[in-house]
């Protein structure tokens, strides 16, 4: 569409982003109003739509600008109008159908599995480690088959491809409908946490006999604390007994039932309060893998413009830059089952635990390989400077592999493995059960987060070191 790169790199993030953090709507839908299952299938008919879009556009030249010979001094036209228009909802309707699936799908998958039953809670342990691995085989067939259909054939194919994709998946999915186990919705979670929240501030103090008369054991916490959380204490699979004591962590939201309400409509539960407190503390978890996110967002930005410039030859074949992704697709796909069915029991055995790695240990795990991967990646651009000054400009690609790249992708790849499957169960094991799609979200909005604050970083960047005439832009 004749963009630049610079701002074709921020769309890439937005429209990630915009995807990833739908996932908290489809949650939210799933928990309040519709099933996971409906969620699902309309999620998948949106995306379906956006798909249609994308390629009746890529197969009509009156949808496209001129074309342009990048390699003369004419400036291209870059899309505008009611072409952009249609490109870009096309776009959005995909993030919107990729946002519901994220936020359905993994928690009608987990509610599939008895957690009263040990040999369940493991069977679920699987199911997340396996979905990531699904994830892995769909990007797989996407930077393999679909990118070379895509380069070699024509854009029209690729999305078509795409579309079929989805369509299939739907057709599958409903067959397996008189299966399922689907949650029973148990009402708006963000209203009761918004109620929560203002009662809290706002409701009317009672007298010290009232509070005393109101409350009983109140030191009693009913929830396990994140600092001091094991793997075997998960909230049970129904809504089951009634809390009646509040604990004192975050004991401003407790002024919820201890004192009256301004209004009848801010009446609170103690369930609803302590219910509050879980997803509050759930929530600085997510917030320590935005930076994770915000890596993995050049992945598919710069990195791919790295290798452009480098040497993209196996032998006899030339690797398309685009399809470095399937490096830690692989190492994922590998590392899966390994995690699953060596690592995990080997480390049960180690331990004496059920889970024998904690999902925070996994998600702590991950942070650290994300650290190696930029790492690696600064040294790596430090290389392909050197011989790009020692070479000069030239028509061809520089003498070094892009190989070079892989190096953190496959550290990136590890990264993204054990904190995606770790937080989606941490998530769901932790959530109060009314709020779980929801909570399960949040791993997807932190990729949002994380792709968001990369446009941010590549628009400050270009901002301040673009100034002046006589300057360029660092990441144009």
């Amino acid at each position: 569409m004749n963009l630049p790169l610079s701002r074709s790199a921020n769309n890439v993030t937005n429209f990630m982003g915009t995807a990833f953090l739908l996932a908290l709507l489809g949650g939210f839908l799933s928990d309040a109003y519709f099933t996971s299952y409906y969620i699902y299938l309309m999620s998948a008919g949106i995306e379906f739509l956006g798909l249609i879009i994308l390629t009746y556009q890529a197969r009509s030249p009156y949808l496209k600008p001129k074309p342009c010979n990048k390699s003369k001094t004419t400036i291209c036209e870059e899309i505008h109008g009611g072409k952009a228009a249609m490109l870009f909802i096309g776009l959005y309707l995909v993030a919107f159908g990729i946002g519901g699936i994220k936020g359905s799908l993994p928690t009608l998958g987990a509610e599939q599995f008895d957690e009263d039953d040990p040999k369940g809670r493991k069977q679920r342990s699987t199911f997340f480690n396996y979905f990531v691995f699904c994830l892995s085989c769909g990007g797989l067939i996407a930077v393999t088959l679909v990118l070379w259909v895509e380069d070699n054939v024509g854009w029209q194919w690729g999305f078509g491809i795409s579309t079929i994709a989805i369509l299939l998946s739907i057709i599958i999915f409903s067959l397996g409908s008189c299966f399922y186990r689907c949650k029973v919705p148990k009402g708006s979670p963000l209203t009761t946490m918004f109620k929560v929240l203002l009662a809290s501030t706002i409701n009317v103090s009672k007298t010290e006999s009232q509070q005393s008369h109101t409350m009983t054991n109140p030191t009693q916490s009913p929830y396990p604390l994140l600092p001091t959380y094991t793997e075997e204490q998960e909230q049970p699979n129904d809504n089951g007994p009634e809390t009646l004591n509040l604990s004192q962590t975050h004991g401003f939201l407790n002024r919820a039932v201890k004192n009256k309400p301004a209004f009848k409509s801010l009446k609170c539960t103690v369930q609803e309060v302590e219910d509050v407190k879980v997803m509050l503390q759930i929530l600085p978890i997510f917030a320590c893998t935005i930076i994770l996110n915000c890596c993995l967002a050049q992945l598919s930005t710069f990195s791919v413009q790295q290798a452009a410039t480098m040497n993209t030859n196996i032998g006899p074949f030339k690797v398309p830059p685009a399809s470095l992704p399937v490096f830690p697709i692989i190492f994922m796909m590998i590392m899966a089952p390994l995690y699953d069915h060596i690592i995990i029991p080997l480390a049960r055995k180690w331990a004496k635990s059920e889970t024998g790695i904690s999902h925070l240990q996994r998600v702590g795990l991950g942070l650290c390989f994300s650290i190696l991967a930029m790492v690696v990646a600064g040294l790596v651009e430090i290389k392909r400077k050197k011989v790009a000054n020692d070479n000069g400009p030239g028509p061809g690609p520089l003498p070094i592999t892009f190989l070079w790249i892989a190096f953190q992708y496959l550290f990136l790849g590890s990264a993204d493995l054990f904190v995606l499957a770790g937080l989606m169960e941490f998530s769901f094991t932790q959530a109060p059960v009314k709020m779980r799609s929801l909570a399960t979200s949040f791993s997807w909005a932190s990729l949002a987060m994380g792709y968001y604050l990369s446009g941010v970083i590549v628009s400050f960047v270009n901002g301040v070191t673009g100034r002046g005439n006589a300057h360029h832009p660092w990441l144009s």
